[in-house]
């Protein structure tokens, strides 16, 4: 196995556990080195063979023209839609990711904390307590509720799973035909034709989808508006699939019964925004993929792809053909 030039770029604030974890992953097999942002840039990229690119948004244009003999640029994250693919193809130089199944668990698991803060009620009980009020707010429960995942993929499917535990109605929308297995299998599962149908008749749906020309605000005024106003929106995938402005504006109003969030169009989203404190509202900061699972197992996936080059072998997970 030929021995490889690889340049880790970090996210400073994350460095732990993504990049050590990168690090360990690749041991002593290649050299590795770290992007120092106070260093000169070209250098660092000198002779480089694998860039790994924390979640395709570290990269900048001058980052790329200076990977003069990169062979494969290599995404830690699943989303790329910060990453800009189309100069890479150009260029001939394979780009992978690591695709859902690595972090499927712990954004299903994140949605599902939603799912259970929503119906509980959990803001205002949280409130209630301080406020040393007893027995309110009366809440949900979510057997029997029709949850609609749209995006059937990984995530989509664990979630599926842990649902269907609850007692919950699934339908799921996917652009894919699929086998599933019995434990992820939906009550129905459509194509993007049904969302508006789904939409009308669901108590919760939840986003499990890539950002692209396709997906962008696919949740818009006219969507939002099909929704019954005891419904609730749930988004631990990327903030544009959503239209903020009739989102919030909805939620305001009481046209929507409430909403988690993970993902915003702006990060990090203004947390002094009214509509954050609203007690149907609960958020996290683009947290729900933050695991430390998710991280080995990124790591593990990445490092597979780095040993794949060094042998010549086929690499996997790419997106750039």
């Amino acid at each position: 196995m030929k021995r490889l030039q690889v340049l880790l770029l970090p996210v400073p604030e994350l460095f732990e556990p993504w990049c050590s974890d990168v690090i360990e992953a690749i041991g002593e097999r290649h050299d590795q080195s770290v992007y120092d942002p106070t260093q000169p840039l070209v250098a660092q990229f000198s002779n480089i063979d694998v860039v790994i690119d924390h979640g395709g948004s570290v990269s900048t244009a001058a980052m790329m023209a200076a990977a003069t003999h990169v062979r494969l640029w290599q995404v830690l994250g699943t989303g790329f839609d910060h990453f800009d693919l189309e100069t890479m193809r150009a260029r001939g130089v394979p780009v992978t990711h690591c695709p859902g199944q690595f972090s499927a668990t712990a954004l299903a698991e994140t949605a599902m904390m939603f799912l259970l803060m929503l119906a509980s009620g959990y803001k205002q009980r949280t409130a209630g307590f301080a406020q040393r009020v007893s027995y309110q707010p009366i809440g949900d429960e979510l057997g029997g509720a029709h949850l609609l995942i749209i995006g059937f993929g990984a995530s989509g499917q664990e979630l599926a799973r842990r649902a269907r535990a609850f007692g919950m109605e699934i339908s799921a929308i996917d652009v894919r035909p699929m086998e599933l297995d019995a434990a992820v299998q939906p009550d129905f599962l459509g194509t993007p034709d049904d969302v508006d149908r789904l939409l009308a008749a669901c108590d919760y749906v939840s986003l499990h989808l890539h950002l692209n020309n396709d997906t962008r605000h696919l949740l818009d005024e006219r969507r939002l508006a099909l929704m019954p106003p005891s419904a609730r929106v749930i988004n631990v995938a990327r903030g544009a699939l959503i239209d903020e402005r009739a989102l919030y504006q909805a939620l305001e109003s009481g046209r929507l019964a409430g909403a988690g969030l993970d993902a915003f169009l702006q990060e990090p989203p203004d947390p002094t925004l009214p509509v954050y404190g609203l007690p149907t509202v609960v958020t996290t900061p683009h947290t729900a993929g933050v695991t430390r699972r998710t991280s080995r197992l990124r790591a593990q996936c990445m490092a597979e792809n780095v040993d794949r080059l060094a042998r010549g072998e086929e690499l996997k997970h790419r997106i750039d053909t």
